[in-house]
């Protein structure tokens, strides 16, 4: 008895595998019209994307952060000089705009160091705001941007 409940079981089961996989074969449709999400157009960029000069302070603020959390460092950023825009939306139109920037950083062990950075449209936390990715040559302790910040470069 006990037998034939697992012959009858498995001749189920492989009944029911031959159905699936007979649908799984069918042709794919397209969504039809409720399916589609018409309603979402996607993101919409301005374009409208802060001067150089203005992502300075954050910079600042956020490498004395890092370097005194992460890297147990005294190190700050005294001062900027030469910045300037170095690219505006380099690539192509539909990618998130950014102005990459470069300049020089005053540390306060006395060197003047590269900076690179970007600023990026919706690019502050959960997308609201823009943000600031940026790398000090020679500081990129964490290789996030190595060879020497060439990453933070467009």
């Amino acid at each position: 008895m006990r037998a034939s409940t697992s012959l009858k079981s498995l001749r189920f089961a492989a009944v029911l595998g031959l159905l699936f996989g007979a649908l799984s074969l069918g042709e794919a449709k397209a969504a039809n019209p409720l399916e589609l999400n018409f309603w979402l157009s996607g993101p919409r960029y301005d374009g409208n994307i802060s001067e150089c000069d203005r992502a300075l302070p954050t910079i600042a603020s956020q490498f004395l952060e890092k370097e005194s959390s992460f890297w147990n460092s005294s190190l700050k950023i005294t001062g900027f000089a030469a910045v300037r825009e170095t690219a505006f939306r380099p690539w192509a139109p539909d990618n998130i705009p950014r102005r990459f920037c470069s300049g020089e950083a005053m540390l306060t062990d006395g060197k003047m160091r590269k900076v690179h950075f970007s600023i990026i449209e919706d690019g502050g936390f959960a997308s609201f705001g823009q943000g600031v990715e940026w790398c000090v040559v020679g500081l990129d302790r964490n290789w996030a941007y190595n060879p020497s910040c060439r990453a933070a470069k467009p």
